[in-house]
């Protein structure tokens, strides 16, 4: 692919000619070759552009390099970038084909053009759109709906009544729908399981990383909204609501009733106690963990992880921090520091 062909495919612009160059394929500062177009993202990685054997390079409006290569500017060069990998590394087409040894209740409304894997278990009343790959040793239970183009790895449960929208991607061995952990204390003081008679819902554009669980409600629905994206391992508890277009990190666990707002990020190992509700735009960096409501655009961090008592007795005096810094030293003022 010429140079040309490639900046009006990433929406880049050619800097010093190079029109004509041919491009074959994409990698990063050391692994690319000739032929090859990288990026340069973090100015930390500057000295690199010198040593790189890339034919191109993707760089920001503002960076600057002596080196003589061919340059495509972007105002986000590793989105450039990523869109250069879509161009050279492009889905594979489906081909349509349901293996004999998979299992297909007679009620499933199964479209024409998909394909299932060997092994693969479809239940009853089950709808499965055009374009839907599922892999083999897929469990489908009961009453699902799987939209169109969605895409299922080897080893996925999804439980009874889930719906899953349309261009979803589910990772290896992740559970969808699994029972919430809900109990109540009978008169012995024994746990008595509460009926999880809800579902999970996964909305169009989500994807879902290998291991990840998420759970059913009790009553209603936990819900995934469109374009948001779970790593592995991520725990998501019953009647979870999560927005659209937000990231959730490895190993993230979210309470029962827990409502995350659009464009969240939770780094990896966060937490978010049970029945509270994350703004819009959040960050909250890894290991840290939340026992209150967050506001939107907030950046929080923090691991308070001890007694309950003194946790809330030291959190309520961390807040007055800085004007408690501010008081010892006007006293070290007035009195004399030693």
């Amino acid at each position: 692919m010429k140079l040309s062909e490639l900046a009006q495919l990433t929406g880049t612009r050619i800097e010093g000619g190079h029109t004509d160059l041919q491009i074959k394929g994409a990698a990063g500062l050391d692994e690319a070759g000739e032929g090859h177009v990288t990026f340069l993202a973090n100015p930390r990685y500057t000295p690199r552009v010198n040593t790189t054997r890339a034919s191109a390079i993707f760089l920001s409006e503002d960076a600057k390099t002596d080196r003589n290569i061919a340059i495509l500017r972007a105002k986000d060069p590793y989105l450039a970038y990523t869109r250069a990998l879509q161009v050279f590394h492009p889905e594979p087409e489906l081909e349509p084909f349901i293996h004999p040894s998979a299992v297909i209740a007679p009620s499933a409304r199964v479209a024409t053009h998909v394909a299932i894997g060997a092994c693969s278990v479809i239940g009853r009343n089950v709808e499965i759109a055009e374009g839907v790959c599922i892999h083999p040793n897929v469990t489908i239970y009961d009453n699902v709906s799987i939209g169109k183009d969605s895409i299922i790895h080897s080893g996925v449960a999804v439980r009874e009544r889930t719906v899953i929208g349309e261009r979803v991607v589910i990772f290896n061995n992740a559970v969808i729908g699994c029972d919430g952990f809900g109990y109540a204390r009978d008169e012995q003081k024994r746990w008595l399981k509460i009926p999880q008679t809800g579902r999970v819902v996964l909305e169009d554009d989500v994807e879902i990383g290998a291991g990840t669980t998420i759970d059913r409600a009790s009553v209603g629905e936990s819900r995934i909204g469109r374009g948001t994206k779970l790593d592995n391992l991520v725990q998501i508890g019953h009647s979870c609501t999560v927005g659209e277009d937000s990231l959730l990190c490895a190993q993230v666990g979210l309470a029962g009733s827990s409502h995350i707002g659009n464009r969240v990020i939770l780094a990896g190992q966060a937490g978010v106690a049970g029945h509270l509700t994350i703004g819009d735009d959040v960050v909250l960096t890894a290991k840290s963990a939340t026992s209150h409501d967050i506001p939107a655009g907030k950046v929080i961090s923090g691991i308070p992880a001890f007694d309950n008592k003194d946790w809330l007795r030291s959190v309520a005096a961390f807040r007055r921090l800085g004007e408690i810094q501010r008081t010892v030293r006007e006293l070290q003022k007035r009195f004399g520091s030693k």
